[in-house]
């Protein structure tokens, strides 16, 4: 994609984050989407074939960047200093939802979050599985997949509890919570 093309798609992210957090996905129209980004109908229809593609490409987008950067040995951004990375990947996913890029955390507690929380939860599962392989293996009682997804599930629901309580615990903590919790299972 050349630069121009990613600039459009930018400001169409923009314009429907914007929209999201003003209304409910289902209400809201293509047109009111290309009017916030100040591009034609024709230029969204040639990045995206629907308002349901724009918000899966949204999710791809957000999630793949912040689990490209937790599962990075080296972050990728300026989040930390040299001697602030933290240990845990799931602490440093936590820091990375604190600081509510693109307004992350009002698309996962929003009214129509289902379609994020599976992207999340998609993505969770894969840096899961990634992460834990020989832990989880080791479990040959217990299906993997299932193991996957009760962790994956259970970081999720620690995430909407700490959206819902107002961030109140720091990622560093929650961090601890989550690992006392599931270091057992492995």
């Amino acid at each position: 994609m050349d630069r121009r093309q990613q600039k459009t798609q930018k400001a169409i992210f923009k314009a429907f984050i914007a929209l999201l957090s003003e209304k409910s996905f289902s209400r809201i129209t293509v047109q009111e989407i290309i009017d916030k980004a100040d591009v034609g109908r024709t230029t969204f229809y040639a990045h995206f074939i629907s308002k349901e593609a724009l918000l899966k490409a949204l999710c791809e987008e957000l999630f793949s960047h912040i689990f490209r950067s937790t599962s990075a040995s080296v972050p990728e951004h300026g989040l930390y200093s040299d001697d602030s990375v933290p240990d845990s990947v799931f602490c440093h996913l936590l820091q990375h939802l604190k600081k509510n890029d693109n307004n992350i955390l009002a698309l996962l507690s929003c009214s129509d979050n289902e379609i994020f929380l599976s992207y999340f939860r998609e993505n969770l599962n894969s840096l899961v599985h990634s992460l834990l392989k020989t832990q989880i293996e080791r479990r040959n009682d217990i299906p993997q997949d299932f193991l996957v997804n009760h962790i994956s599930g259970s970081f999720v629901e620690m995430v909407l509890w700490w959206i819902r309580d107002n961030l109140r615990e720091s990622p560093e903590r929650l961090d601890r919570y989550f690992r006392a919790v599931i270091e057992p299972i492995l």
